[in-house]
């Protein structure tokens, strides 16, 4: 199957103005050669799967400053393709350092980036960092396209106007979409021979920069339409163009909102993949990251390179011989980084004649969680809240075949005493802190207690007691996230979610899988 109109016009675009489009985001999209061949040959580089920061933003060239006795500096593949095309394939897999340095190449006007990510379905795909800078986003299920409007060309006050006020609707924040789509549209019409930009342009940026980036249906948040009267019939016009831009919008947007809500309230940070665990840094065990000033010895090991590339400009300095002098602070040893094991706890309100629907939403989110940190060294455990206290169903677990074992019957009905089961949480959460794990919770619930810690009844009581054990929950530090399952909002899940300072999250027609993909995006 060939690329789409779309693809094949936003590849021309980012060729012809790398500096003004930053580049494409492609998740999903099987043509990957395609895109590239429509790239001029003297305008594409690819970045090589593993490069090392010095071949990235270059440094020093150890050889050539030996052998001439004086600092040598080298280009790095950052400044060797300005003007051109970057692609990176792979890039759901950049490290953090790497993605910050070339989103400041790109805010420097460094090259267009073509980033591959082969990230399935909501899985963490590339770093924000750089998917912001890039303008057209290919996301699989968005850029749809469907016949063009016609219309008069209109002036760029008008299209800014609707590009502007269409992100406000769709929950766009970033000022940097509504500038990508204004030039996308003026490129798309400039393209075929326009002086303006006309409503096919303005649906072309429509799908291929706002939709992917929508966080909420326009439908939430549109105003009401103007009352029929002559003097508004310049706002009715704006009316129109922003219809315009909204229609292209829907019908491209991608098929699962829930993602983007949840990206929404991640927002800014780099979401690791589920279920993986704190970085720790050593000297002496994980993949190496580096290198530090220091001295081998108690495991840690010289890092050769890094030593002779801090000794190499004072060598004129402490006198030419056919052997290189090092100095004690020329010494560097290797750093290291390694990842904690990650406990997902799943405290789930099994009370009252909605328990068979939330117990099965635990089960499948246990399982979701499972099978994709199947490698990831995650562990999952499961708390059912109900009767006059709480129970560990799933003791942590990263046995996919144990937990669906566990799991098949589980008791439901009674009571709610949900303090009894952040508890629980809190506890397990703090033993598997001490064994250098890194826990998060998830909560399901409506919020509405009647089980107090003591397992006596009464509304007010239990509530209090809830209230209390989200604080202690909180003063642990662990990431935790309430997952409201009630047909309506509830204020009291939120404000335990407030207690325990973790997100708030209303999912009345939960499933198992979009429970376990909310879970995921706990663990940084």
């Amino acid at each position: 199957m060939g690329l789409s109109r779309d693809l094949e016009m936003a590849a021309r675009l980012v060729a012809a103005r790398p500096e003004r489009f930053g580049g494409i985001w492609l998740k999903g999209v099987e043509d990957e050669d395609g895109v590239w061949d429509l790239l001029p040959h003297d305008k594409r580089r690819k970045l090589p799967c593993r490069i090392d920061e010095e071949r990235l933003v270059g440094g020093l060239d150890v050889g050539a400053t030996l052998a001439a006795g004086r600092p040598v500096h080298r280009p790095g593949l950052l400044s060797e393709t300005i003007g051109s095309c970057l692609m990176v394939s792979g890039a759901e897999r950049l490290e953090t350092g790497t993605a910050g340095r070339i989103a400041a190449a790109l805010d420097s006007g460094g090259p267009a980036l073509i980033l591959l990510d082969r990230g399935q379905g909501d899985e963490p795909g590339a770093p924000t960092t750089l998917t912001e800078r890039v303008a057209f986003h290919f996301l699989g299920g968005s850029g749809d396209e469907r016949p063009e409007h016609d219309g008069d060309v209109m002036n760029d006050d008008e299209a800014i106007e609707a590009i502007a006020t269409s992100s406000v609707m769709l929950g766009i924040a970033s000022a940097r979409a509504d500038l990508f789509a204004f030039r996308a549209a003026r490129a798309h019409a400039e393209a075929r021979g326009l002086d303006g930009i006309d409503p096919a342009a303005l649906t072309f940026a429509a799908r291929t920069v706002l939709a992917p980036r929508a966080t909420r249906l326009p439908e939430e948040s549109a105003p009401p339409p103007p009352e029929p009267d002559a003097a508004e019939q310049p706002q009715q016009d704006r009316g129109k163009l922003e219809d315009v831009v909204l229609e292209a919008v829907r019908t491209a947007l991608p098929a699962d909102l829930l993602a983007a809500l949840i990206g929404a309230s991640t927002s800014g940070r780099r979401q690791s993949p589920q279920g993986a665990g704190a970085r720790n840094h050593s000297p002496l065990r994980g993949r190496t990251i580096g290198a530090r000033r220091g001295r081998p010895g108690g495991g840690a090991r010289l890092a050769i390179l890094d030593t002779l590339r801090a000794a190499a400009p004072w060598q004129r300095l402490r006198g030419r011989t056919d052997r290189i002098r090092l100095g004690p602070d020329d010494l560097r040893v290797r750093r290291h980084e390694s990842r904690s094991a990650s406990l997902t706890i799943i405290a789930v309100d099994a009370s009252g004649s909605a328990a068979a629907q939330r117990l099965a939403e635990a089960k499948g989110a246990a399982e979701t969680l499972l099978q994709q940190s199947y490698v990831r060294r995650a562990e999952v455990a499961v708390i059912a809240v109900r009767g006059a206290s709480a129970t560990l169903l799933l003791p942590p677990t990263r046995s996919l075949t144990r937990a669906k074992r566990l799991l098949s019957e589980l008791p439901g009905g009674g009571g709610t005493p949900l303090a009894a089961g952040i508890e629980s949480a809190r506890e397990l959460a703090e033993a598997a802190a001490s064994r250098g794990r890194t826990p998060s919770v998830v909560l399901l619930t409506d919020g509405r207690a009647n089980i107090a810690l003591d397992g006596s009844p009464g509304r007010e009581t239990a509530m209090a007691d809830a209230t209390r054990a989200a604080r202690r929950l909180a003063a642990t530090g662990t990431a935790s996230l309430v997952i409201d399952i009630g047909a309506r909002a509830r204020p009291e899940a939120a404000d335990l979610a407030r207690g325990m300072n973790g997100r708030y999250l209303h999912m009345p027609l939960a499933d198992g899988a979009s429970v376990g993909r909310a879970a995921g995006v706990l663990v940084a």
